[in-house]
């Protein structure tokens, strides 16, 4: 995958239900696994969601306005991928501001990455900080629209 664009189109997740960050964790392995293929880079479920609560045990990742930004590092992965998921109901984070999640963006990065793993991040973390962004997500009535809004962002910004 590129890097002007973390996100592939069947890595987006509309109105996912989840009812805690485990059971939402659980429902985007399995999307960054089918997306990525990853079975065939011997990643399991489990391990992604082991890493990703052993990192929200640290802090949470829910960075305010209802936008959590989980991320975590697995053993096997070559570079940085992402999943977007818009919730259906939103989820307690724990974030920084006390409001429920509904817009996720899952990082998945290699163990031993750094920088790489950085970039993505900031890069997301600029994008769903614009509140003009946040409200044009919420409002898609599709996964498709979710990937055109992501998409055209990226390359507005990317230029």
């Amino acid at each position: 995958m590129a890097e002007s664009n973390l996100f592939h189109p069947n890595g987006i997740m509309f109105e996912l239900h989840a009812s805690s960050k485990k059971q939402l964790f659980q429902e985007i392995s399995s999307s960054l696994i089918d997306t990525y293929d990853l079975q065939d880079k011997g990643i399991a479920s489990r391990d992604i969601v082991t890493a990703a609560m052993d990192r929200e045990r640290l802090g949470s990742t829910g960075v305010g306005n209802g936008v959590a930004l989980p991320h975590a590092r697995v053993k096997g992965l070559e570079n940085v991928v992402a999943v977007f998921a818009k919730l259906e109901t939103p989820l307690d984070f724990e974030s920084i501001d006390d409001r429920a999640v509904d817009l996720v963006a899952f990082l998945l990065a290699p163990e031993e990455s750094g920088g790489a793993h950085l970039r993505a991040l900031a890069k997301v973390s600029r994008l769903l900080r614009r509140q003009d962004v946040r409200a044009r997500l919420r409002a898609a009535p599709s996964a498709e629209a979710l990937y055109t809004i992501i998409s055209e962002q990226q390359a507005a910004s990317a230029a």
